[in-house]
């Protein structure tokens, strides 16, 4: 997946699975702002032109246009203890 203007499932999953703790500031800043501008294109694609693996990378990262949930990776590291708990 790395249609224009989306981040690369590899993208969010190398974010999602190193620790907060093992972040720089400068990664949470960008963590932070590649999500947005991710989650702001999610949202401007209708579903219906949305690829498949599109489809499949916002389930993972609640990109499903307006969710509030948190996402599949953030329950993960939040499970086993590597997360913190607020939605990313």
């Amino acid at each position: 997946m790395s249609d224009a203007g989306r981040q690369s499932f590899t993208d969010k999953a190398t974010a999602a699975l190193k620790p907060d703790s093992e972040k720089s500031t400068t990664e949470h800043f960008g963590d932070k702002l590649k999500g947005n501008a991710d989650s702001a294109a999610s949202s401007m694609e209708p579903q219906s032109q949305k690829s498949s693996g599109q489809k499949i990378g916002d389930a993972f990262s609640s990109n499903s246009n307006a969710s509030t949930e948190p996402s599949l990776a953030q329950k993960a590291k939040n499970a086993v203890g590597l997360g913190n708990n607020n939605h990313v």
